[in-house]
Formats: structure tokens, sequence, C-alpha cells
């Protein structure tokens, strides 16, 4: 696939949950993981398949990983977690958008510091910065909704969540 067609897919993605999450959603676990994990597997592979990667690489990309499900779970601390209709529901707040904005910032720093340091550019899949983000952030939110005591959103036979 075209880096650009991928790229563009990736964003459309990331911004769709964003405004869902913005607005409010139901918090269902399936939905709370499977785009993190999606994401961090195809960037994984990217990875995998990419070639003039090394040991030295492997070290920062551990280390960009690391970052940024810390980074993930504290932008998971700001989101809302709340019962509505007897399920879990989650929302985005206005410190979920500045930590977000801080946590690009960082990660940017973070990547020009790898590049510099002679990290590969195919050792930095966009994908797994995402996904990886993304699952810090599942984590968090995850482990609140567990400890609130209310039951997670189900989900339609079809897989899908049902919208209340």
């Amino acid at each position: 696939m075209n880096a650009w067609v991928s790229a563009a897919l990736i964003a459309a993605v990331a911004v769709a949950v964003v405004v869902k999450r913005l607005r409010g959603e139901p918090l269902n676990a399936r939905e709370l993981f499977a785009a993190p994990l999606v994401l961090t597997g195809i960037g994984a592979w990217t990875l995998w398949k990419a070639e003039g990667v090394g040991v030295a690489d492997a070290f920062w990309v551990a280390g960009g990983a690391l970052l940024g499900v810390s980074l993930g779970v504290v932008r998971g601390t700001t989101i809302q977690v709340f019962e509505k209709e007897g399920v879990l529901w989650q929302r985005y707040t206005g410190r979920t958008f500045a930590v977000m904005a801080v946590s690009a910032l960082v990660s940017f720093g973070f990547g020009l510091l790898a590049g510099r340091m002679g990290m590969h550019p195919q050792a930095r899949p966009v994908q797994l910065s995402i996904g990886v983000g993304f699952l810090g952030e599942a984590l968090a939110v995850g482990a609140r909704g567990l400890m609130a005591g209310v039951p997670f959103a189900p989900e339609t036979r079809d897989g899908r969540r049902r919208d209340r």
C-alpha cells in the first residue's frame, strides 16, 4: 500500500475515533482495544519487514514504544469515564486534548533525537507510534472502567456495539 494512502487511512480512522469520543460513546471493551492492537500489529509487521533496521534501532523502537504507552496512559487518565443507562461511557475532555498536544511534541522531540542519533527512518512506522499511544490510553481507561464496578457496554450479535 502506498505510504500516502496508508497515512491518510490512519489519519481518517484517528479523526473518527477522536470525534466519536469527543461526543461521548458507550465504552465497549472490544472496541476499546481492537484498533490499538491492530495498529500496533501493523506497525510491528512493517518494522519486521523493513530493511536496514539494526539492533540500535530496536532499542530506539523499544524506548519510543515505552514513551508512547506512557503518554497514552497519561492521556487515558484525562478521559471522563461515567455511567449512563446502566453501562460505562467515555468522553474526551479539554484536558485530553492538552495532553494530546504535549504528547505530540514530546514524541516529535524523541523522533528528532532518535534520528540525529542514527535511528534508521524505516524503524519508525507511524502505525506503531499511534497504536502504542492508543494502547496506553485503552489500558488506563479499561482499568478505570473495571474499577468503576459498572458493566462495559454490550455488543450486538454482529460484533458491533449498540448505540444507546
